[in-house]
């Protein structure tokens, strides 16, 4: 019987230190949430930040470029990174697109990128144009030398600005254009980012 109440004892003393050990873990858990939060924001750009970035780059303010940045936000959150660059198109139903630029992570990383993809267009010609492009949870500035295909439907333009999404292993990328730029081709097919500039569109 002696045994049996040690046994109970030591059972209820195993279970009281269980739930202690519990109550803690959860209390530093708690406490880290903050800190991964901050982490994260940290790490990317916010709207305002952004949106001036953007504004500047482009060197005007319009209320397309004000909803487009909203809406990327609205669906894809924080960036951590852009792309500032240039681009030169062409298209008679099927086109090609080359552009270059410098990727800027928020971590103060950059680097050199050139991109070229096939693209479906709606006309004839060639034009030039700026591309501001938008980088979500890339995991550093080096993985952002891929392949990154067009989402289907994803194209939305308003005031003359537009923008889509290419996405990879995670990795969104929203390439924002002005005016005669857009080609809504962009949003088909893919674009290959490279560390060195190359006519080769695959």
């Amino acid at each position: 019987m002696k045994a049996a109440i040690v046994s109970r004892s030591a059972l209820r003393r195993h279970v009281a230190r269980r739930r202690v050990m519990g109550q803690l873990g959860a209390g530093v858990l708690a406490g880290a949430l903050p800190l991964w939060s901050y982490a994260d924001e940290a790490d990317t750009f916010d709207k305002d930040s952004t949106l001036k970035a953007v504004t500047d780059f482009f060197g005007q303010t319009t209320e397309g470029l004000a909803k487009v940045v909203e809406k990327a936000f609205r669906e894809q959150g924080r960036p951590n990174g852009y792309i500032r660059g240039n681009e030169v198109s062409g298209a008679l139903t099927v086109g090609l697109r080359y552009g270059e630029g410098e990727l800027t992570m928020k971590s103060g990383a950059t680097r050199k990128v050139y991109w070229a993809g096939p693209s479906i267009g709606f006309d004839a010609g060639a034009n030039a144009s700026k591309v501001f492009v938008l980088v979500y949870r890339l995991p550093d500035a080096d993985a952002i030398y891929k392949r990154y295909p067009g989402v289907d439907g994803s194209i939305y333009q308003i005031g003359g600005v537009g923008v889509n999404y290419q996405r990879l292993e995670g990795v969104t990328l929203a390439p924002i254009r002005l005016g005669v730029g857009l080609r809504a081709g962009a949003s088909v097919g893919y674009l290959h980012y490279r560390r060195e500039k190359s006519l080769n569109p695959t």
